[in-house]
């Protein structure tokens, strides 16, 4: 009865299809199809994404770009090495040391923020690039059954006997 009556009021079902494609067309004229504006948007990315990909595909380093590497390279040893070498320093000419400790006493505190921040961007710019370089991959997990244990095979608990003791009048 409700086919007959559905039948009557849209026609077969063909034309309920059309009615319903009619009314979705008009919709989109006042508000955009929100799963099409995401496969457009993810079209454009991957178009981008090729033209990046193809412009650096047959791309060489450079002595300039192997220069620049070398030096980027560099600053994690040399405070490694530069921090034992205080040490060294401070042994050898302990008055000399002290004169240059005082020295930095007197730099202002918004220059040890402002030089704190330059290392912990560098060192966290780094840190990024080679997390974006590299995929995590979590450890296996042991596919063995977790054993059955049962009441006796467990132990006691003296906390949860203490407990169970309490709670029975």
């Amino acid at each position: 009865m409700i086919r007959s009556l559905f039948g009557a009021i849209f026609g077969s079902a063909r034309g309920a299809q059309a009615l319903g494609e009619g009314v979705t067309k008009v919709a989109e004229v006042f508000r955009p199809n929100a799963t099409r504006a995401l496969e457009l948007s993810a079209d454009a990315y991957a178009a981008a994404h090729a033209s990046h990909l193809a412009e650096f595909q047959y791309g060489r380093a450079g002595w300039f770009d192997t220069l620049v590497n070398g030096l980027n390279r560099l600053p994690r040893p040399l405070l490694a090495l530069g921090t034992l070498a205080l040490f060294v320093y401070a042994m050898t000419d302990p008055e000399g040391f002290a004169r240059r400790m005082q020295a930095l006493a007197t730099v202002p505190e918004p220059l040890w923020w402002l030089l704190g921040a330059v290392v912990a961007f560098y060192f966290g710019a780094r840190e990024a690039h080679h997390a974006r370089l590299t995929k995590f991959t979590p450890p296996p997990v042991p596919n063995k059954p977790a054993p059955d244990h049962t009441p006796s095979e467990r132990g006691t608990n003296p906390a949860l006997a203490d407990w169970k003791a309490a709670q029975d009048p």
